[in-house]
């Protein structure tokens, strides 16, 4: 077989998904659920990788066959057939290449997690507001072409429409992977329904995209916290204006950041039953927690990147929605359409593969693949 350096990298990867197989059907990692989801990701992982090492090992292994037929068989309609067998193999030998070395690259643990989806109306007022309104209906449009799940948690609605908040749980497969590239801020340019003399205006609205914490991944001590029950207000029948449905949950919290304890205040009336609004209030909390407590690992990650695709940075200008020109630009990567009709119905899929592709290069470059 031909030499490689990825064959070397690959290496004892086979009697690590084996143990791991083992491991996971043991009842005393099944008991232990942090360990057990961590395994079954890794062996899920592991799983796709020796799929891909495997088809490269047999490509390598058709290209030594055709090249020894080639230099044994005299005979011309053999030697023709070795050689078309070999080119097949070799043109296929670059992608199967690229795959392996993008699966060596430590996955993200965080990518295959749901997310909780923060828009807030920014500088620009009314109009400011409005275009959280825009980006609400986008970032749906996009969750719902995906299969996922969209829920509004909250929203504060502003004077002349619009949001100037509005928070998601969105759930599907491989969301925060995906949905990650969206945090930062978003700046729109176009003319102000309330604008009288068509001049064009900049308003601004933040996006966080934070990764749902699992009940696992952060310990909160229950007993502690405090509810409070309301009637929830607005449209959903006499069920939700008469029945406390609604929830609000206060929690004191030591900041690991500031070394200061702070009261967590997270209000919940997404749905008309009260023990679902009180988990989903939980599933918040834990989320608030969580996000802050790796908000340094974010940073780490930030500081050795040299782009800012994916950092976690969430006051950074990342894209630009030109109105007059039809124009969107993301500023990482400098990529730029004018199709902004379809890009505001949810129409983000290619802008999403661009950066994912400029990430996967930057990770390619770091780990030396």
């Amino acid at each position: 077989m031909a030499e490689s350096a990825l064959l070397q990298r690959l290496e004892g990867l086979d009697a690590r998904f084996e143990e791991i197989g083992t491991l996971i059907t043991d009842p005393s990692v099944i008991a232990d659920q942090r360990r057990y989801v961590k395994l079954t990701k890794e062996y899920k992982h592991l799983e796709n990788l020796l799929k891909s090492a495997n088809k490269y090992r047999r490509l390598l292994s058709d290209i030594d066959d055709a090249k020894l037929l080639l230099d044994t068989e005299s005979d011309p309609d053999m030697r023709a057939m070795a050689r078309d067998e070999m080119d097949a193999a070799t043109e296929q030998i670059p992608k199967i290449e690229e795959e392996i070395k993008l699966l060596l690259i430590p996955e993200d643990p965080e990518d295959s997690k749901n997310v909780v989806l923060e828009i807030r109306g920014g500088t620009g007022g009314d109009e400011a507001a409005l275009f959280a309104g825009d980006l609400a209906r986008m970032y749906t449009r996009f969750c719902e072409s995906r299969g996922w799940n969209v829920q509004v948690s909250s929203c504060s609605e502003g004077a002349a429409g619009g949001f100037k908040e509005i928070i998601f749980s969105v759930t599907g497969e491989g969301v925060y992977g995906v949905m990650k590239y969206e945090s930062g801020v978003h700046r729109v340019q176009r003319v102000p329904a309330t604008e009288t003399q068509g001049r064009v205006h900049t308003s601004a609205a933040s996006v966080a995209v934070l990764p749902e914490a699992e009940p696992f991944d952060v310990q909160i001590n229950e007993g502690e916290i405090k509810w409070d029950y309301f009637r929830s207000s607005g449209a959903g029948g006499q069920n939700v204006n008469k029945v406390n449905s609604g929830v609000r949950l206060r929690y004191m919290w030591l900041n690991p950041v500031t070394n200061e304890t702070q009261e967590i205040l997270i209000e919940c009336t997404e749905t008309r039953d009260q023990p679902k609004n009180k988990e989903r209030a939980l599933a918040r909390l834990r989320t608030f927690i969580y996000d802050h407590e790796h908000q340094k690992y974010m940073d780490d990650i930030a500081s050795r990147r040299k782009t800012l695709v994916s950092t976690g940075d969430r006051s950074a200008k990342i894209r630009t929605y030109n109105y007059p020109q039809g124009r969107i630009t993301d500023h990482r990567i400098g990529y730029t359409v004018y199709n902004l009709p379809a890009f505001m119905d949810g129409d983000i899929q290619d802008c999403i593969n661009q950066l994912t592709v400029a990430e996967n290069a930057e990770k390619l470059k770091e780990a030396e693949l």
